[in-house]
């Protein structure tokens, strides 16, 4: 199985793309990226709670972004490239 399915129709049928693992990596690259600018050099001074109530807003951003983008290549899939 690739890394990285495409859309590209071939003779094998289109896997869908599982929904929570597209949330979990989103998540994942939100409370990072949310880690980098509440922690790196250039960061606002603020208390802990804040830092943590923005990092988990990014993660849930980013989770509801991936889960978004996976249910839409779904659609996409199923419905214009499954048609035969």
């Amino acid at each position: 199985m690739p890394l990285f399915p495409s859309l590209y129709a071939s003779a094998d049928r289109a896997q869908p793309w599982n929904l929570a693992r597209a949330a979990g990596y989103g998540a994942g690259i939100g409370a990072l990226a949310a880690s980098f600018k509440a922690f790196g050099p250039l960061h606002a001074s603020g208390t802990a709670a804040v830092h943590a109530v923005e990092i988990a807003i990014a993660a849930s951003a980013f989770a509801l972004l991936c889960a978004g983008a996976a249910g839409l290549r779904n659609f996409v899939a199923r419905s214009l490239i499954g048609r035969e």
